[in-house]
C-alpha cells in the first residue's frame, strides 16, 4: 500500500531519497503526487534518471543536490534546484558526521531469501542519512538485485515498509557516435594491460570502455558500473587480478544500467557495492595499481584547469567524484588521470578556452586531456607548453583564435 504522507512530513523537513537507479520510485511518485497538500519541505536529490521530479512539482517543495546530473537539469533550468558545491565524498561524509541531517529518508531495498537486507544499487549517503532521521520508509523491490557490500546497517531502524509497484529505474547506454569513438581511440592508448578503471556516466566513458575489449587483466574500482562493464567481464578483459587490493572483485559505489547489469550483480560475490568512504577514499585509491581515472568536462583552460560544473554562470554539471579520483590516480603507482571531452560544444563554440569560468579540478592536479583531435600530456609541463599542447587538441577552426589569446596572455607581440 502506498503511504499517506500527511502527518508524516513536517514543515521544513529535509527529505532524502535514494539517487539515480536507487530511487524508490513508488515512494517518490506518491510523495510528489501528495506534495501540494503537505507542509513546505526540502527534497535532497542526486542524479535523476526517472520522470518523478519536474519543474511542475508544487511550489512548496524546494530541491537541493550536490550537482546537476540527468533530469535534475530540468529543475535547474527552472530555477528550482539549489546546488551544494561539494566533492561527492565530502557530501556523503557530511551525512555521516551530521553536518547534513535528514528528517525523512526514502530508500529502495532488496531482500535475500534468508531475510538479509541490501541497499542494492547504491551505497552512498542514504544509510548514514537514515541513521539520524526521524522517519525511515523503505520500499522493498523484488526486482532490485541483492548486492554484497551494501548491507543495510542493523542499527538503522526502518519505521515503515512498502512494496514496490515497478522494477528499478534503468539507464541504457547512449549510442556511440564518431566523435566519442575518436576520443576513445586516443584515450585507449593511455590505458595499459593491468590498469584499474574508474569512469562516469555518458557516451564518452562508454566509448572508451567499448574500445578496451582487447585489453587484459583490467580491474574496476569506480564510483559506478554500467552495462559496458558486463561486456568487458564476459569478454575476459576484466579480471581484477592485478589491482593490488580486492583481487577478483569489481568495486563500485553505484550500479547504473539496465536489467542486464542488475541480473549480473544479483547475489554475485565478485561485485562489491562499497560505501563512498572506501570507493573514493584517498588512502584506498593510492594502494591501487595503475588506477586510470576517466572523467569528462564542460571546458578546459589553456593552463589545464578543468570546469565540469557551470556554463555562462548556470550550473549544468557537478564536481562529483572527479577531484577524488584525479588525485587518487595521481597517487597510484602507474596511475593516469584522463579528462576526455569533445573539442566543441553542440553550438559550435570551443570547449578549449583561455580561462574556465569555474575550476573543478585545479591545473596542478591535471594529467592528460583528450579530445577527438588528440592527447595533451600536461603533467610536469610549464604554462607556455601546456597552452601550446591544448591549442593542438582544439578543433582546427578555433586554433587561430586560441593562439591569438595565447599570445595576448604571454605578452607576445
Amino acid at each position: 500500500m502506498t503511504p499517506d504522507f500527511s502527518g508524516l512530513i513536517r514543515d521544513g523537513d529535509l527529505v532524502v531519497c535514494g539517487q539515480a537507479t536507487a530511487e524508490p520510485v513508488t515512494l517518490t511518485e506518491a510523495l510528489m503526487a501528495q506534495a501540494g497538500q503537505l507542509p513546505a519541505f526540502r527534497m535532497m536529490v542526486g542524479p535523476i534518471f526517472s520522470e518523478t521530479f519536474s519543474a511542475t512539482c508544487p511550489p512548496n517543495v524546494s530541491f537541493q543536490s550536490y550537482g546537476v546530473i540527468g533530469n535534475a537539469r530540468r529543475l535547474a533550468k527552472a530555477g528550482r534546484l539549489d546546488v551544494i558545491p561539494s566533492n561527492y565524498s565530502a557530501f556523503c561524509a557530511d551525512f555521516a558526521s551530521r553536518r547534513h541531517k535528514a528528517d525523512v529518508v526514502l530508500v529502495q531495498l532488496a531482500e535475500s531469501g534468508d531475510g538479509r537486507l541490501s541497499a542494492s544499487l547504491s551505497n552512498d549517503y542514504v544509510i548514514d542519512a537514515a541513521r539520524g532521521a526521524r522517519l525511515v520508509i523503505a520500499e522493498f523491490n523484488p526486482d532490485a538485485p541483492f548486492t554484497f557490500g551494501a548491507a543495510w546497517a542493523e542499527d538503522v531502524p526502518i519505521h515503515m515498509r512498502v512494496m514496490a509497484r515497478r522494477p528499478p529505474v534503468e539507464l541504457a547506454s547512449p549510442p556511440l557516435d564518431d566523435i566519442s569513438r575518436r576520443i576513445a581511440a586516443h584515450a585507449a592508448d593511455l590505458i595499459v594491460d593491468g590498469s584499474t578503471l574508474q569512469f562516469g556516466v555518458g557516451r564518452i566513458p562508454d566509448a572508451i570502455l567499448s574500445s578496451l575489449s582487447h585489453a587484459r587483466n583490467l580491474g574496476i574500482h569506480s564510483g559506478l558500473i554500467n552495462d559496458a562493464v558486463v561486456e568487458l567481464i564476459e569478454r575476459g578483459a576484466v579480471t581484477n587480478a592485478e589491482k593490488g587490493i580486492d583481487a577478483g572483485i569489481t568495486v563500485t559505489n553505484q550500479v547504473i544500467g539496465t536489467q542486464r547489469l542488475y541480473r549480473f550483480v544479483h547475489e554475485n560475490r565478485s561485485v562489491a557495492v562499497r560505501p563512498t568512504s572506501y570507493t573514493h577514499g584517498q588512502g584506498v585509491l593510492a594502494r591501487i595499481n595503475r588506477l586510470v581515472a576517466i572523467n569528462s568536462a564542460l571546458q578546459v583552460g589553456l593552463d589545464g584547469s578543468v570546469n565540469s560544473e557551470t556554463l555562462n554562470g548556470v550550473a549544468i554539471g557537478a564536481i562529483g567524484g572527479q577531484l577524488d579520483f584525479v588525485r587518487g590516480a595521481n597517487a597510484s603507482a602507474g596511475g593516469r588521470a584522463i579528462i576526455a571531452l569533445p573539442a566543441t560544444a553542440s553550438d559550435g563554440t570551443s570547449r578549449i578556452v583561455a580561462h574556465v569560468e569555474t575550476v573543478t579540478t585545479p591545473r596542478a592536479d591535471v594529467d592528460a586531456i583528450v579530445t577527438e583531435w588528440g592527447v595533451a600530456e600536461l603533467r610536469n609541463c610549464g604554462l607556455a607548453e601546456r597552452a601550446r599542447r591544448m591549442v593542438a587538441i582544439a578543433a582546427p577552426e578555433h586554433r587561430d583564435a586560441l593562439s591569438a589569446q595565447l599570445r595576448g596572455l604571454s605578452g607576445d607581440r
